[in-house]
């Protein structure tokens, strides 16, 4: 795993929970709207040493009786191959632990699942799968095998009752009309949460970008 930060306590990433929250670094997306871009563009993570993971667990370990559970966000989590190993480690501990992901990974996903080692999951849906808005937002070009790898992880969520499931999506004003809301909706199915971000700018990765076009 690598790890390009800590909070070492929030009241509003776990519901209900008193948590920490881990960013691992690394992404295969490249959001505009992204606020963590220090974890996600190369020559910046690279200006960053991260954090060392004995040191994380050593702190997890002494937050027992403090902590109620573990979100694991980032970058994008589930690219790490250790990734079980680890979520397998903050729950011997007794934590909770809450997945962010970007649901690139089916396998993955459904790896932790099936080895019970996540109490809950929140997938981001950037948009339908259909138009061009979903390869326009991540900035991938190539996205039908990227498509077909969100769609597995969406219908694998929305069949898991054994953990806490939310979908997520951030309302971007010239793309996420009601039309295109709806849309989202109805893939992810009315049975299941959806929760609504919205749009904030500044600190973004499209920021980084347009100050690097910039001439000296």
């Amino acid at each position: 795993m690598e790890i390009g930060g800590l909070v070492k306590q929030s009241l509003i990433d776990y519901p209900g929970k008193i948590a920490s929250v881990i960013f691992t670094r690394g992404c295969n997306f490249r959001c505009g709207y992204c606020h963590n871009p220090a974890l996600v563009i190369p020559e910046l993570m690279d200006k960053n040493r991260g954090l060392a993971i004995d040191g994380i667990l050593s702190f997890l370990a002494g937050r027992r009786d403090w902590l109620d559970a573990v979100v694991v966000t980032g970058g994008e989590p589930t690219l790490h191959a250790d990734l079980p190993e680890f979520l397998g480690q903050i729950k011997n501990m007794g934590y909770l632990v809450k997945l962010d992901t970007n649901g690139t990974n089916p396998v993955m996903i459904k790896k932790i699942i099936d080895k019970e080692l996540v109490d809950y999951i929140a997938m981001d849906v950037k948009a339908p799968l259909e138009g061009e808005a979903y390869a326009e937002i991540t900035g991938i070009r190539e996205f039908r095998k990227m498509g077909e790898l969100l769609a597995e992880s969406v219908e694998l969520l929305k069949k898991t009752v054994a953990i806490e499931v939310e979908f997520r999506t951030t309302m971007i004003p010239e793309i996420h009309d009601e039309q295109v809301m709806d849309s989202i909706k109805l893939w992810i199915g009315p049975e299941n949460r959806l929760n609504v971000n919205v749009y904030r700018e500044g600190g973004t990765i499209s920021d980084h970008l347009s100050r690097k076009r910039q001439p000296l």
